[in-house]
């Protein structure tokens, strides 16, 4: 273990990434145990921050700790260690925590932490996860030009077209994340045809891009709605049958109706926004 993490992580700078990976898992299952103790009103647990009455989300908190750490990131960059970078990276990564876990809360603009669209922070939460990982064994996205090869070529134009590149990807996955497939859009980074392919098919049908594009496209909506629920039945039937084996009466039958109920209730299409106001003149 100790030449691995000598050999395969501090030899090749990657302490900080380390650590942040650590500070996230960190602050995400400290979070999500706080949140669970709050709503199970355990008296001995500190409660909810409500300063004047207002509740305060703990995404600020994790805000702050971004922008706390990540401006010192900054300014140790050049003359800081490793270890200090890895103790900032480590808050960076609670930060990061703190704000991925309401995720949806962002997302949606408005609070489903406990309903089925809070399940989009849970999925940033594990996409996050796999992304720093690949990043922690060596791998790059293809949306990330090496810093030193773009500073070392001296044309110009090959810089532009980088930079292009860069910006057209970024745009690209930004397109794919608002159809709901975050789970496409991050590690189509890494396979920028994966972000092509997300970016072409139908958006979920709850998303932000379905609720701008869809609203006035019934035809859409409804193969939207077709399509998320044939992806997601398999799963939902498979969690309902395992469910039923633990409680000791495994039914296929049942399984199959309970999906389709589920489903029903948890899939549903984004309303459309809100009618603009005209200015009167």
């Amino acid at each position: 273990m100790h030449r691995w993490l000598q050999d395969e992580i501090i030899a090749h700078g990657r302490l900080p990434l380390l650590f942040f990976l650590l500070g996230f898992i960190g602050g995400f299952v400290f979070i999500r145990l706080s949140v669970r103790m709050i709503r199970a009103k355990v008296r001995w647990w500190p409660g909810n921050v409500t300063p004047g009455g207002q509740h305060v989300h703990h995404m600020v908190f994790g805000v702050i700790a971004m922008l706390v750490s990540g401006v010192a990131l900054i300014a140790v960059y050049e003359d800081g260690t490793q270890t200090t970078g890895a103790a900032l990276a480590a808050c960076f990564g609670i930060g990061a925590a703190l704000v991925l876990d309401e995720f949806a809360l962002i997302f949606y603009l408005k609070d489903v932490y406990w309903e089925e669209q809070g399940r989009a922070s849970v999925d940033a939460v594990f996409v996050a996860l796999a992304v720093t990982g690949l990043l922690l064994v060596g791998a790059r996205p293809d949306a990330i030009v090496n810093v030193s090869d773009f500073r070392d070529n001296p044309e110009a134009w090959v810089r532009v077209v980088l930079a292009v590149g860069v910006l057209i990807s970024l745009a690209v996955a930004a397109v794919v994340i608002a159809k709901g497939k975050i789970w496409t859009g991050l590690f189509g980074m890494f396979f920028f045809p994966m972000l092509l392919v997300g970016s072409i098919r139908l958006s979920r049908p709850g998303a932000p891009w379905a609720r701008w594009r869809y609203a006035d496209k019934p035809k859409k909506m409804r193969r939207a709605l077709e399509r998320e629920k044939r992806y997601r039945r398999p799963m939902i039937r498979a969690k309902i049958y395992v469910q039923d084996l633990i409680a000791g009466k495994p039914s296929v039958a049942h399984a199959v109706a309970a999906t389709e109920v589920e489903l029903e209730r948890t899939v549903h299409a984004a309303p459309p926004p809100p009618p603009r106001e005209h200015a009167v003149r």
